[in-house]
């Protein structure tokens, strides 16, 4: 897709279409930098651009960078995370809301969830399969106790109450923060990717990470930026191995 953003001179080119050239296509990095434009709300346009015929003035604009990338001043930014950095410094009080995390244990929750995702999914050995399922499982865990567990500002230190389970509805709060727009669009693909080539279902059990999912749901910043789950299906056809003896 490609985002043309105001206030000038920012353009935000987030370049990925899904499998008919048209509809939002897996790109969970684009996402990421989408859900911040819409949570400060930024005013832009979106049109989807099949890479595989990509206009010549893209290719022109950023040629050999894959996407996303952004420009300012007709200088590109292609790194995400410096890209996160720069739209939060750019994008600033009064007239856009900061974003970042007030905890810093929330920019880390989940860090390693899609890194154990990815070597779980492209395994073909079926001896190594529960192994990998047993890492990514722990690392689910890991962010359902965080999620699960109350924030320092959740606690009452004067109250004679024991606040046990946390009631936010994301990583750092009851609002999205950059740390959410990060850890969701992995998660989200995490959950289709491997129901879908595995038949694994992050358990019931892990009422945290669903709870966080759900609240995500609701959230038009969340479910009008995320490809579909054929789109996520399809992206990850040729990536997903089956296992074989």
């Amino acid at each position: 897709m490609f985002l043309v953003v105001n206030p000038a001179p920012l353009s935000v080119c987030l370049l990925k279409a899904g499998s008919d050239g048209e509809s939002i296509g897996n790109c969970p990095f684009s996402q990421r930098l989408f859900m911040i434009l819409w949570l400060k709300g930024v005013v832009f346009n979106v049109t989807t651009v099949d890479l595989k015929r990509k206009p010549a003035d893209l290719q022109n604009l950023a040629p050999g960078t894959h996407p996303p990338f952004i420009t300012f001043n007709s200088e590109v930014k292609t790194d995400v995370n410096k890209i996160e950095e720069f739209l939060e410094d750019v994008l600033s009080p009064p007239k856009y809301i900061k974003l970042g995390a007030r905890h810093p244990e929330s920019n880390t929750a989940g860090m390693d969830i899609f890194a154990k995702f990815s070597a779980y999914i492209k395994n073909s050995k079926p001896d190594g399969n529960e192994a990998l399922e047993r890492g990514l499982l722990k690392t689910l865990q890991k962010l359902d106790e965080y999620l699960r567990s109350p924030l320092p500002d959740e606690i009452d230190h004067n109250s004679i109450e024991d606040v046990k389970v946390s009631n936010r509805k994301f990583l750092d709060g009851d609002e999205m923060t950059l740390a959410d727009c990060n850890l969701l669009p992995k998660l989200h693909i995490v959950k289709v990717v491997t129901k879908k080539y595995r038949g694994f279902e992050i358990p019931k059990e892990m009422t945290g990470i669903w709870k966080y999912l759900n609240n995500a749901y609701t959230r038009e910043e969340f479910t009008n930026t995320c490809p579909s789950d054929n789109e996520i299906e399809i992206a990850y056809a040729d990536v997903a191995k089956r296992l074989v003896k």
